[in-house]
C-alpha cells in the first residue's frame, strides 16, 4: 500500500433465513454494493448461517436461503474480487473467538440484550418460567455477533438503530479483552444511514418477512404485477385527487424513481390518477431496474456450484486474516506451544530463526524501502519510500533503538497501522530490543 491512510473497514452480515425482498434491496443491498466500490473502503460481507440456526430449525430452508441471498448480492453487482464475501460457517476461528469473548464477558451484560429481554418479558407476561424456550444460542447471540466483527477488526458496522446495542456490547467485549491480554481489537462503531429508505409492504406496514407482506426481489414480472395489485389503497375513485402522504404505493415508487419521475407521479396523484394506473406505473418502474438483475440472478441460481466456489474462495481469503489473528489470541490467553518452555517450565529463549527481522530493498521507482516481518514472514510494518539506503537504514536503527517512541517519530514515513497491527509491531520491536541486549551482555 502506498496511500497516505488505510481504508476504512466495513463489515455487513446477512442472516440466511429468508428470500430477499424489495425492502432488503432498497434498504441494504443496493446501497451497500455502491458503497463497496469506493476506493477508501475495505468491505467484508458474510452470510450469517450460524446466526440462522438461532431462528430456524429447518435445514433445507437455511441451505436454500444461503443460495438465494448469495445469488442476490452477486446479481446486484457485489464484486467478490473487490470485497471479501464469505459464509460465516466457513470461518472456524469465529466460534473459537466467541468462546474467548464469552470468557471475559459478564452474564449481566448478556442479560441486558434486547432479544433476550424481550423473550423473558413475553414469558413473564404469560406467567411461565422467564427462560422458557430461551436457547443458549439466543442468549449468546451478542457474543457471536461481536466475534464476527472483531475477527476482522472492522471499523464500521452498518446497522439499523435496533442493532446499535450489539455494537456497543462488541466494544465492551473488545475493551475487556484488550485490558486483560493487550491491544488486539479495534473498537467498532455503528454506522447508521438515515437516508436509506425503509420500504412499506403490501399492507402499508414495514416490509418484513415476519409480517408476511413482502415482495420478493426477483419475482417474475407476472408475479410482481399480481403482488403490486394487492397493495392496500383507499377508496378514492379515478379523477379524485389522492394523497401521497401515507401512500405505500407512492413510497415504494419513490425508492426506485428519479426526482423528476417522483414529481410526475405526485402531480398525477393530485390530478386523480386511477389506482390501477398508478400500480401499473410502479410495476413498470421496478421492472426497469430489476429485470437486468433478475436475468443475472436466474443464471446464478442455475449454477449452485459456481456460488459455492465463490463463497469458498471468499472464505479462504478471509481466513488469511482470521488464522493470523487467532494465532495471536491463542498465544495471548496462554494456549501456547509447550515446546517453547525450557527446563523447569521457564520460557525458552527463541531460536535465532524464530525472530522478527527487518528487510531493506529498492523498488523500481528508484526509492528505498524496508519492512518488518515476523518469524513466519508475515509483514508487520511497511515503510514508505526513502531517497537513499542510508536514510532507510537510519530509520531502521531508530526503530530498533527507540521502539515505540521511534514508531511514533517515524509515523509519517510508515504505512498506517490499526490497533492490532500496532500491538504486533511493538511486540516485535520488543523482541528485537531484548535480543540486542542479550547480544551486548554476552559481548561484554
Amino acid at each position: 500500500m502506498s496511500s497516505a491512510s488505510a481504508p476504512t473497514r466495513f463489515l455487513t452480515g446477512i442472516t440466511t433465513t429468508g428470500t430477499p425482498h424489495l425492502g432488503n434491496y432498497v434498504g441494504s443491498i443496493r446501497h451497500s454494493v455502491r458503497f463497496s466500490q469506493r476506493p477508501d473502503v475495505q468491505s467484508y460481507y458474510f452470510l450469517a448461517d450460524y446466526h440462522a440456526l438461532i431462528k430456524c430449525d429447518e435445514p433445507a430452508r437455511i441451505q436454500r436461503s444461503t443460495l438465494e441471498i448469495a445469488a442476490s448480492w452477486l446479481a446486484c453487482g457485489l464484486d467478490p474480487e473487490r470485497v471479501t464475501f464469505y459464509r460465516q460457517s466457513d470461518i472456524p476461528e469465529i466460534p473459537e473467538l466467541t468462546w474467548f469473548l464469552s470468557c471475559v464477558t459478564g452474564k449481566g451484560v448478556l442479560n441486558r440484550a434486547h432479544a433476550y429481554k424481550a423473550a423473558v418479558d413475553r414469558n413473564t407476561a404469560a406467567g411461565t418460567d422467564p427462560d422458557a424456550d430461551v436457547s443458549i444460542g439466543l442468549f449468546m447471540y451478542p457474543a457471536l455477533m461481536a466475534a464476527d466483527i472483531l475477527m476482522f477488526n472492522a471499523h464500521k458496522v452498518p446497522v439499523g438503530r435496533d442493532q446499535v446495542q450489539h455494537i456497543e456490547m462488541a466494544r465492551d467485549m473488545a475493551q475487556r479483552f484488550n485490558h486483560l491480554y493487550g491491544e488486539h481489537f479495534t473498537l467498532p462503531e455503528a454506522e447508521i444511514d438515515d437516508a436509506v429508505a425503509l420500504l412499506p409492504g403490501l399492507d402499508g406496514r414495514k416490509m418484513s418477512k415476519s409480517y408476511g407482506n413482502t415482495i420478493p426481489l426477483f419475482s417474475p414480472r407476472a408475479q410482481l404485477q399480481k403482488l403490486i395489485a394487492g397493495i392496500v389503497t383507499d377508496s378514492r375513485a379515478p379523477g379524485e385527487p389522492k394523497d401521497t402522504e401515507g401512500s405505500a404505493l407512492f413510497q415504494i415508487y419513490q425508492a426506485f424513481a428519479t426526482a423528476e419521475e417522483t414529481d410526475a407521479l405526485r402531480k398525477a396523484y393530485a390530478e386523480g390518477i386511477a389506482w390501477g394506473d398508478a400500480k401499473q406505473v410502479l410495476v413498470d418502474r421496478i421492472d426497469q431496474e430489476v429485470a437486468p438483475l433478475r436475468e443475472r440472478y436466474d443464471a446464478l441460481m442455475a449454477e449452485p456450484q459456481r456460488i459455492e466456489d465463490t463463497l469458498r474462495a471468499g472464505g479462504e481469503k478471509a481466513r488469511v486474516l482470521s488464522r493470523e489473528l487467532t494465532a495471536r489470541l491463542r498465544h495471548a490467553v496462554g494456549l501456547r506451544n509447550l515446546g517453547q518452555l525450557g527446563s523447569g517450565g521457564q520460557p525458552a529463549k527463541a531460536a535465532k530463526a524464530a525472530r522478527p527481522a527487518f528487510k531493506q530493498y529498492r523498488e523500481s521507482d528508484g526509492r528505498f524501502y524496508f519492512k518488518l516481518q515476523d518469524a513466519r514472514g508475515t509483514v508487520l510494518l511497511q515503510s514508505l519510500g526513502f531517497d537513499s539506503p542510508q536514510a532507510a537504514g537510519r530509520a531502521i536503527a531508530q526503530l530498533q533503538s527507540d521502539g515505540e517512541a521511534g514508531l511514533a517519530a517515524l509515523a509519517a514515513q510508515l504505512e498506517p497501522l490499526d490497533n492490532a497491527g500496532s500491538v504486533a509491531v511493538r511486540q516485535a520491536l520488543a523482541v528485537l530490543a531484548e535480543t540486542a541486549a542479550d547480544t551486548s551482555a554476552r559481548a561484554s
